[in-house]
């Protein structure tokens, strides 16, 4: 009897596997919609500060970069959403997605302007890298979360 109870549920159990072409597609995609709302606040931000020189702390310019990306992130998915769904679930929908994806694209794309410019700044050379580092920061999560969920790729 045990057996089989555990038999049934091996059997039910979905194989996890890395090699989905359709899942990473599909989680191409919806990391590409995360980066460039994150990139709206965050590269926004640092712009701002760019230009108006106050004097605050990289790390201090670099939080608020975070932040702000977060939010405009999830104000561009709320919209895109809004065209499927009700503004309100539309809303709780963005506002639920992965805050570990947003936040690990989020200091993955701050760490690579601290490195190589060594402060809160913006230039040509810098922002395809600070785009690369943020969208295979969380790539693989978001990946795994499809699968995860039995999204993509039964």
């Amino acid at each position: 009897m045990i057996n089989t109870s555990i038999n049934n549920i091996e059997k039910s159990k979905v194989k996890f596997h890395w090699n989905c072409i359709h899942t990473w597609r599909r989680s191409a995609k919806n990391t590409s919609w995360c980066l460039l709302g994150c990139s709206i606040g965050d590269f926004g931000t640092i712009l701002f500060f760019q230009f108006t020189q106050i004097p605050w702390a990289t790390l201090s310019i670099m939080i608020l970069a975070i932040i702000n990306g977060i939010i405009s992130s999830i104000i561009l998915e709320t919209f895109v959403l809004s065209r499927q769904m009700i503004l309100s679930k539309a809303f709780k929908t963005a506002i639920g997605m992965s805050l570990i994806s947003m936040i690990s694209m989020e200091i993955a794309m701050n760490a690579v302007d601290w490195i190589l410019i060594g402060e809160a700044k913006l230039t040509l050379w810098i922002i395809p890298l600070m785009l690369i580092a943020g969208f295979l920061t969380p790539w693989p999560y978001n990946y795994y979360r499809l699968k995860k969920y039995n999204i993509s790729c039964h």
